[in-house]
Formats: structure tokens, sequence, C-alpha cells
């Protein structure tokens, strides 16, 4: 009767250590997981620091930001090509900036305006040469764009006003210094650049 009670009691002890090992076992791996889910969540927040101040930053798909992304590559590009002041060497340096944006077609259309004479006539007549967004449109299934701009030249005597539309590809390009939204434009045109008022 005595060992029977006593294997009843070390039965029941083995019992309740392996339930305990397998309910600790469980319980751990648990905490794991839902740790390890916690810290691949918060891998996906930024912090940016204002002074001393953390200020949550969401991370976002590049595919999320192409649109924005490829309308400010745009935008660049023209600002870089259009806004030209009467300084040969101030225009050589913007232009070659934004030659770094695109391909030979925009080196086709610079070879084209020196040869009309158009630099040399901003230099000569000290006329500012501005350009002015209106909107860009972005086509994403095709790569392309359309882009709408108001140029403003103004001279001493008058001030000229042009609309332009240019139309081009994107492509995809590693991130540098001189190109820093990854975008190249190819096959670059001036669809329309034609007088609105003087």
């Amino acid at each position: 009767m005595l060992i029977r009670n006593l294997e009843q009691k070390v039965r029941l002890a083995s019992f309740t250590v392996i339930v305990t090992i397998i309910g600790c076992t469980v319980t751990c791996c648990l905490c794991f997981a839902f740790a390890s889910k916690l810290v691949t969540e918060e891998r996906q927040n930024i912090y940016v620091l204002d002074g001393d101040i953390p200020f949550l930053a969401q991370r976002a798909d590049l595919e999320a930001n192409y649109v924005m992304e490829a309308q400010a590559h745009v935008a660049l590009f023209h600002q870089y090509f259009f806004t030209l002041p009467p300084d040969d060497d101030y225009i050589d340096w913007t232009v070659g900036k934004a030659l770094y944006m695109a391909d030979g077609s925009a080196l086709r259309q610079r070879h084209a305006l020196q040869e009309s004479g158009f630099y040399n006539d901003i230099v000569s007549s000290s006329a500012i040469c501005t350009i002015l967004c209106d909107s860009i449109k972005i086509d994403e299934a095709e790569n392309k764009f359309i882009y709408y701009g108001t140029q403003k030249i103004k001279r001493r005597t008058k001030t000229q006003r042009r609309t332009l539309v240019t139309s081009g590809s994107l492509e995809n390009t590693r991130r540098t210094k001189n190109n820093p939204h990854g975008i190249l434009i190819t096959g670059w045109r001036t669809l329309e650049n034609k007088d609105l008022e003087y």
C-alpha cells in the first residue's frame, strides 16, 4: 500500500515536472516569436532628431515615392537647363549639371541652342532666362513624362514669355551626387515652345 502510494506520488511529480517543462517551453517560444515580430516592426521605423527631440518618420518603399521622385527630377532638370543668367561660366555650370540627369538627347538640344546663338544672345543682351513649372504628368506604366512650363526671358527693353512643353522617357539608374533621384531622362524633346506675350 505504501509502495503504491509512493509510485503514484512519483508519477504525479513526474507528470507535474513534464507539464511544467512543456508549458515553459511553449511560453518561451511564444515570447521569442512576439519579440522577433516586435523588433521587425521597430526596424521599419526611423527616428529623426530635432535637437534632442526624436520624431517618428515612416519608411516608404521606392515604388511609393516614384511619381514624386520623377516629378522632382524632371523639374530640377528643366530648372538647370532653362534658368540662365547672362554669365557664360554659370550657363556652362548649370547646363552641365542638367546633362548629368539626361542622356545624349539633352546634349543634342544644347548643341542646337548653341548653334542657333541662344546662349550668346542671353549674354550679349544681358537677358535673364527663368522657367516656371506649370505641371508634370508622369505615366508610370510607360515610364514617360510631359513637362508643361512657362519660360520668361527678361531683357532690358522687353520681357518675353513662352510656353514650353517637353516630353521624354524615364529610366532608373544609380543615385549619385550629380543625379540624386537616380533617374535618367531619355529621348528628351521639345513639343512646343512658342511666344505668349511681350
